[in-house]
């Protein structure tokens, strides 16, 4: 299939995970630690069980790399990445900026990419070459070129510990207009549509990444991991709209020699 062919696709399962999940926000559902203390709840399951059995009826001979049941079929020449709750801890807390991700990659190369937020009724998918849509109308990041007009989010601004990334974060923080957290890939989502300016992670999974990387870039933004690398398994990212991508990484990663710029 080409890329043109899977952004319908991806949309369409992320739209199927995201309503399954939805079906059990705000019911206070029990929570689960998993082994790298993040929760997990009856929701996030049910949600990548119904993702699998639409891949298994659609694409059988397709890989699936999945947040909660890992992954099947490792040797496939096409993988899709899913992620049925990214911001479980969001989504617990009722709080509505949780979304559903589905990413469709070749090796590392991510192929197509999707994001639905069922608790505000917001769609962005995005394919290389074919732009960035948000809710069926093109979307493109922001122009804003002077970080002090800009606005910059993060999920947890106490990087887990991580002094000197909390130390470069609170610098950038204190330089733009508004700083903000409760981020996730809604933050990403801000970024895309020309909402926010600036939207980084210290710990970030392909399943976290994937369906972002597309969705970023195609709507005229950078998406790179700590070390400058544009991509979506560098397990952290920084994704900025374009005039900024340069100012804001030289802050973040520096020219220290701990990063590429």
């Amino acid at each position: 299939m080409t890329e043109e062919e899977l952004m319908p696709a991806v949309a369409e399962l992320a739209r199927l995970v995201g309503e399954t999940a939805l079906g059990y926000y705000g019911r206070g559902v029990d929570v689960e630690t998993k082994g790298d203390g993040s929760p997990v709840t009856i929701a996030d399951r049910a949600a990548e069980t119904i993702a699998r059995e639409w891949l298994a009826a659609r694409f059988p001979l397709d890989g699936i790399m999945g947040e909660e049941f890992g992954v099947t079929r490792p040797d496939a020449r096409r993988t899709w990445i899913i992620d049925p709750i990214d911001g479980t801890r969001t989504f617990v807390r009722n709080v509505p900026l949780w979304g559903s991700l589905v990413a469709v990659a070749e090796g590392q190369r991510v192929v197509a990419g999707a994001a639905y937020f069922p608790a505000v009724n917001e769609i962005i998918v995005a394919a290389p070459g074919l732009g960035c849509w948000h809710n069926d109308s093109r979307c493109f990041t922001s122009k804003v070129a002077k970080l002090n007009d800009a606005a910059v989010m993060v999920t947890d601004d106490r990087f887990r510990g991580d002094e000197r990334r909390t130390a470069v974060w609170s610098e950038l923080a204190s330089k733009a207009a508004l700083a903000r957290t409760w981020g996730d890939c809604y933050g990403y989502l801000l970024v895309a549509t020309g909402r926010a300016e600036v939207m980084v992670d210290h710990i970030m999974s392909p399943w976290d990444a994937a369906a972002l990387l597309p969705i970023v870039t195609e709507a005229g933004g950078s998406f790179t991991d700590w070390k400058g690398n544009a991509t979506a398994f560098g397990g952290d990212v920084i994704a900025t709209n374009g005039p900024l991508a340069v100012p804001v990484r030289e802050i973040l990663i520096g020219r220290d020699g701990k990063g590429a710029l």
